[in-house]
C-alpha cells in the first residue's frame, strides 16, 4: 500500500478521534449527572433570598468565600454560582456519587467560580477535612436539606465547625422544614416528620430553639427567618463582630 494511501487512512481515523472522545467524555458525565425534583424547585427561591441577603451583609461588589456543606447533587452550587459570579463556591458531599455528579453540572456548565469537590463529612472535626480550613476563613456557609435528614450530632457539628470557619460577622444560610417552639405546622410537616422518624429514629425536624441553642455555643447569632414555599424556611445565622458578643 503507498504512503498517500496509509496517510488517507490515517487522516480519517485520527480526525475522528476527537468526536469519539467527546463523545465518551458527555456520556460519561450524562451517566454521573443526579437529578432531582427537589432542588430544582427550590433553588430559585433560594437563591432569591440569597439575592437580599449577600448584598444586605457584605455589600453589592463584594468578593466572598463560600463553602456549601452537604451539596447533593450539584444543582445549586452551580445555580448559585451563576447568579453570584463574585462568589468562591466550595461544594461538598460525604459520597463519591454526590460528588461526581457535582463535578458534571460544573463541567457541563461551564462556571468558573466552582472549586473542585471535597468529599466532607460534617461529623468529622474540621481539622479531619480534606483541603485547607483554617480559622475565620470564610464568608458564607450553606447548607440545604441536611439537617433534618441526619442525626442530630451531625447538626450540632455543622454549627461547630461554622463558629470555627465563618469570619467576624459571616453568616450560615440553612434551609428545610422547622419546627418552632416545639410545634410542627402544617400537618403536612408533621406527617412528613413522622415519615422521616419512621425511616430512621434519629432523623426530623429540630426545633430552631434548639438550633439557637447550639448557635449560641458557637459564637452565632439567629439573625433571619423567610418564609420558603412548601413549608420551608431559610434561616441565617451569623457570626459574632468579635468573641465578646
Amino acid at each position: 500500500m503507498g504512503a498517500g494511501r496509509w496517510q488517507a487512512i490515517y487522516t480519517t481515523f485520527s480526525s475522528r478521534l476527537p468526536i469519539v472522545v467527546a463523545r465518551s467524555v458527555a456520556s460519561k458525565m450524562a451517566e454521573n449527572k443526579l437529578v432531582f425534583e427537589a432542588p430544582e424547585k427550590n433553588k430559585d427561591p433560594i437563591a432569591a433570598v440569597l439575592d437580599d441577603v449577600l448584598p444586605e451583609k457584605f455589600g453589592a461588589d463584594a468578593s466572598l468565600k463560600a463553602l456549601e456543606v452537604a451539596s447533593g447533587t450539584g444543582q445549586h452550587v452551580v445555580h448559585l454560582a451563576q447568579r453570584f459570579p463574585k462568589v468562591s463556591w466550595q461544594p461538598s458531599e460525604v459520597e463519591e456519587k454526590y460528588t461526581a455528579s457535582i463535578k458534571a453540572y460544573v463541567e457541563e456548565s461551564g462556571v468558573g467560580n466552582v472549586l473542585e469537590p471535597l468529599l466532607i463529612d460534617v461529623c468529622k472535626p474540621v481539622s479531619e477535612w480534606p483541603g485547607k480550613f483554617s480559622a475565620a476563613s470564610l464568608d458564607v456557609i450553606v447548607n440545604i436539606n441536611m439537617v433534618h435528614i441526619s442525626p442530630w450530632p451531625c447538626t450540632e457539628a455543622l454549627f461547630k465547625a461554622a463558629g470555627h470557619l465563618l469570619k467576624a460577622k459571616g453568616i450560615m444560610v440553612t434551609y428545610g422544614p422547622y419546627a418552632i417552639h416545639g410545634e410542627i405546622t402544617p400537618e403536612s410537616n408533621v406527617a412528613f416528620n413522622q415519615s422521616l422518624k419512621s425511616q430512621n429514629a434519629e432523623w426530623g425536624l429540630r426545633d430552631i430553639d434548639d438550633l439557637e441553642k447550639e448557635a449560641k455555643k458557637n459564637g452565632m447569632t439567629f439573625d433571619a427567618m423567610f418564609n420558603m414555599p412548601a413549608n420551608n424556611k431559610i434561616l441565617v445565622w451569623q457570626k459574632a463582630e468579635n468573641e465578646s458578643e
